[in-house]
């Protein structure tokens, strides 16, 4: 297997609901699955990243948003080894029972910190037992397990590294027409399991569609005659990919095909690249090699951006992907994405991330908008000139120059952001 094809199956992991409340939800699940008795207490402390994305998103199984739910319905029902999934199995009598937990002022959630590295530390309090686990980097890496005081699990990092250096990620190591040639080269029976990814979002597609909760999805259904595939690409993709999005900001029961450990970013990555497919009726195996490369250059940028920061990594990072995707689709060459690329990053580069909610879908359809035509003006010939904003003669720098403005640039955004949030608690 290629190592980009193993970083590709590696990443695609099924996500229930946003990815933020997932995996404060497999925390608190991990922490109450060693300990016994009834709980006094949870305190959940997160970074921003997670406290933003996870503020008012809607959690599977229920019709409650936000941290404190989340964490609530972890310890009530959540089956950690279910991963991204814990909270596959709540039901209404578990809901009330959450409900009561926080009632009761037993679930606390604080904001650890600036940053957009994940962090997560859930701890779990009963009369005989306090368990504290730690996650770091992934939604679902813990890298620590305190029982009563005793570490009974610790995840020892990676020191390749000379001192005071980060290793280098895989994926950097690579050209952008490294990156294209892999896609169109690698045996297509190595990148089948892609499929996989459209069955796992049309569904939560479908789901959307047929949830009386939905409002966008429906109007955009309308708008495109009633079909989910009409002879308009671009109102097609907006439809498919809006009516996912919005579907699993709400916490609908399907789950979405994740990719940088965020569904948003799976969706936009994927369904308007099957939009297109589907209209100019190419092949499977066009759809999944044009994947592999939306894929990959999201995670390009999402390297340099951090997994959860202040700008919307599903529009910037994923509409990227998925133009880049475009362009291979129609035979476009190296220089076509790198045009490609350029459009991009002067078009909604700085689009903010304020959470995990309904206002996604309207990124969302900004972004299909815009990767659609920063494709068609790329394979015209037509880009922004290197010269220009935080373009660079090389798109790997401006993928890097497009992670930039993410972090560190908008740290100061995203302080911002959470203090804004904080005003409107009262």
């Amino acid at each position: 297997m290629h190592p980009l094809t193993k970083l590709i199956h590696d990443d695609m992991i099924p996500a229930l609901g946003v990815t933020e409340p997932g995996a404060i939800a497999f925390a608190a699940a991990r922490a109450r699955s060693l300990t016994k008795g009834p709980i006094q207490s949870v305190a959940v402390a997160m970074n921003s990243g997670l406290y933003k994305n996870a503020f008012t998103c809607g959690i599977p199984n229920s019709h409650a948003v936000g941290n404190v739910f989340s964490a609530a319905l972890g310890v009530v029902a959540g089956n950690w080894e279910k991963g991204l999934e814990a909270l596959a199995d709540v039901t209404e009598a578990d809901n009330a029972a959450a409900q009561a937990l926080v009632d009761q002022g037993k679930i606390k959630v604080t904001l650890s910190g600036i940053d957009s590295t994940i962090f997560l530390a859930a701890t779990v309090t009963t009369e005989t037992d306090t368990c504290t686990v730690t996650i770091r980097g992934s939604h679902t890496n813990i890298v620590s397990i305190v029982h009563n005081g005793a570490t009974v699990f610790e995840k020892t990092e990676d020191h390749a590294a000379e001192p005071g250096e980060e290793p280098t990620p895989l994926i950097h190591t690579y050209t952008l027409a490294q990156l294209a040639e892999y896609a169109q080269t690698v045996p297509v029976e190595e990148i089948a399991f892609i499929q996989s990814a459209y069955d796992v979002n049309l569904a939560l597609y479908q789901e959307g569609i047929d949830s009386p909760r939905t409002t966008f999805a429906p109007c955009l259904l309308r708008a495109n005659g009633g079909k989910p595939v009409s002879e308009d690409v671009i109102a097609t993709a907006q439809l498919l990919a809006a009516g996912a999005v919005e579907a699993r900001v709400l916490g609908l029961d399907q789950p979405a095909m994740s990719i940088t450990g965020s569904g948003a970013h799976g969706i936009l990555a994927t369904l308007p690249l099957y939009a297109a497919q589907q209209v100019l009726g190419l092949s499977e195996e066009c759809l999944w090699r044009a994947t592999a490369l939306s894929y990959l250059v999201c995670m390009y940028i999402k390297e340099y951006s951090g997994r959860l920061s202040a700008f919307c990594g599903c529009a910037i990072a994923a509409g990227t992907g998925a133009a880049c995707g475009l362009v291979l689709m129609q035979g476009g060459d190296p220089d076509a994405l790198a045009r490609t690329i350029r459009n991009m990053a002067s078009s909604i580069t700085g689009m903010i991330c304020d959470g995990g909610n309904q206002g996604c879908v309207m990124k969302g359809v900004t972004a299909v908008d815009a990767a659609f035509r920063a494709a068609t003006f790329a394979r015209s010939g037509v880009a922004i000139d290197p010269v220009h904003g935080i373009n660079a003669p090389d798109p790997e720098t401006t993928m890097r120059y497009m992670g930039r403005i993410a972090s560190p640039g908008m740290v100061g955004t995203e302080k911002t952001i959470v203090e804004i949030f904080e005003e409107k608690m009262g």
